[in-house]
């Protein structure tokens, strides 16, 4: 059997160090009331660049983010010294700590209770919807659609996707233009 070509060898490897670093970031970000999104690792000259993704009900602030920081630096620091099992970065890295952006594709029932009052368009039983999520459970999310409200369990969803808009219909910006 020929071997692996380079590059489905190092894929292999970021794939691993991946799964390395969610299992081993999971219960710090969650110990400090955050949900861990994701986690990428890739080549950055002779660094790794390690991609957080982290979020919470309410969203996170600048302030979340460098307490995740300190705490997933600590987390790796302390991982790349420990000699007895497998390490996930093999040398210096690069950490980027972010929450998701609107381009985040809603898949738990999480994503769609945080995206309450937002403008999505979703797979329901395999035709394409566009309707305002009102409120998500563990089991279903109620959307708004067309005037009507819909309930539809997660099984029958597809990845949601938030829609941006420039202005909604039926509401003012007034509000925000007010002297004080």
């Amino acid at each position: 059997m020929p071997p692996a070509p380079a590059g489905a060898s190092a894929a292999a490897s970021a794939a691993r160090a991946r799964e390395h670093l969610l299992r081993l970031l999971e219960p710090v970000v969650s110990g400090a009331g955050f949900d861990l999104e994701d986690v990428t690792v890739a080549a950055a000259g002779r660094r790794s660049l390690v991609r957080v993704t982290v979020d919470a009900d309410g969203g996170i602030d600048l302030d979340a983010v460098a307490v995740v920081s300190r705490l997933v630096s600590d987390t790796l620091d302390a991982d790349a010294d420990d000699v007895t099992g497998p390490r996930a970065l093999a040398g210096a890295y690069v950490l980027e700590v972010s929450s998701p952006g609107v381009d985040r594709p809603l898949t738990e029932p999480r994503h769609w209770r945080r995206a309450a009052g937002r403008l999505v368009k979703v797979d329901v039983d395999g035709a394409s919807v566009v309707g305002r999520v009102l409120a998500a459970d563990d089991s279903a999310v109620v959307l708004e659609v067309d005037g009507a409200e819909r309930r539809a369990a997660f099984d029958d969803l597809g990845p949601g996707r938030v829609q941006v808009e420039f202005s909604r219909a039926g509401h003012s910006d007034d509000d925000e233009d007010e002297e004080v």
